[in-house]
This record gives structure tokens, sequence and C-alpha cells, in this order.
């Protein structure tokens, strides 16, 4: 029976090319691909993003691990659907109007997709409109909003304010993150949650939705 703590513990690693190997083997013995996804992929991640956490592993060892557990995904993709095996949830992800940064926010989007979220990644100096249309559009559960300049963090306001005038406010939940964004800021903007840090917005997105 395929072994996927090797297959979690090459994630860790970055092994892309042997992930890839160990979840085709895995899928040709017939192991359950939620049981692939879970105790192989998302098992691997999550020693990512607890090292990351605490400052044991830095962006690059994420980046490769990410790389890696997107090799197994493209071979499970098709097959999660096939099977019935649903995201946690659904997040929808863009660097603010304004802001052409994305290292921060594909960091986020990677450890999202590691801990089993779907992610809707909207790219950089998104528009509110962009926002209300992945929620409507797309079932969106998150909108999760990145920001690198004081500049571009007031237009994370300005996508509150159009959640709230599409009559989306308490349907959806909000947070927020980037360099200069605090906790006092998510508190003076009303947005339901803050992230320090790739790892630390996987917990508050599961904390939103109540997952435990």
């Amino acid at each position: 029976m395929a072994d996927l703590q090797v297959i979690a513990d090459n994630l860790f690693k970055g092994k892309a090319k042997e992930v890839k190997e160990l979840t085709e083997a895995a899928v040709k013995e017939g192991v359950p691909v939620g049981k692939i996804l879970n105790e192989g992929l998302i098992a691997g991640m999550s020693v990512v993003g607890a090292k990351f956490k605490n400052n044991e592993i830095y962006v690059p060892e994420v980046l490769i691990a990410a790389r890696a557990m997107k090799s197994g995904m493209e071979v499970l993709k098709p097959l999660l659907a096939e099977a019935g095996v649903k995201p946690i949830g659904t997040v929808a992800i863009a660097t603010v109007k304004g802001d052409l940064h994305d290292i921060g926010k594909n960091l986020v989007s990677m450890m999202l997709e590691g801990a089993g979220f779907k992610v809707i990644d909207l790219g950089i100096d998104a528009a509110p409109e962009k926002f209300i249309a992945a929620v409507k559009e797309q079932h969106a559960q998150i909108i999760a909003m990145s920001a690198l300049l004081t500049t571009t963090m007031v237009n994370m306001k300005s996508a509150l304010t159009a959640v709230e005038q599409a009559g989306l406010k308490g349907k959806v939940k909000t947070m927020i993150g980037g360099a200069p964004v605090t906790q006092r800021y998510c508190d003076e903007i009303s947005a339901d949650g803050y992230a320090a840090d790739a790892a630390s917005a996987v917990d508050k997105a599961k904390q939103l939705l109540g997952i435990g």
C-alpha cells in the first residue's frame, strides 16, 4: 500500500518530480483520492505552514514546497471532482486596486490551496467589482485582500464599502493582510479578519468559516 507519509515528506522537501510520481502510484494502487489529498499533500503543506510560522523555514522553501504540491494536485484535480471531494471553502484573493505587488498574495494563495481551499486568484490591481463578481458568480465565501503600500491600503475600505452596497455584508467574510496592514486597521475598517503572514491566513480563513 502506498505510504502517504512519503508523499508528505517529499512535498516538504520540495521534490516536485517525486511527489508527482508517488501521487500517480498511489492513484494506480487504488488509494482514495481524498485520502491521498489529505494524508499526503495537505499533511505535507501543513508542516510547511507550521515551520514557516515558527521561522524555521522561509519564503524560498515555501515556494519550492508549493511547487511540489502543485505537481501532485495536477494528478489529483480531475479525480477529486469525479470522486465528489469538495474543497473546504472558497476564497477570492487579490492585491487591491492601485497595488501591483503579488509575492505575498501568491504565498497566501499557495498556503490556502495547500490547506484544501479552492482559491480564485483575481490577480493584482483588483477593483472592488472583481471581488463582488467572484462572490456572485463563483460563490466565494471569503474575500482576501492584500496591500503592500500605505497608499493602497485605503482601497481595502473601498472594497468593503462595495461589498456592503452589493448587499453581501454578512454573507461573505472579508480578510486583509500585507506589510503595512495591522489588526488595528482591520478593526477600523470593519473587516472580518487580519492575518500577519501566509500561514496565519490559513488559520484565519478556517476560523472565519468555522472549520476546526
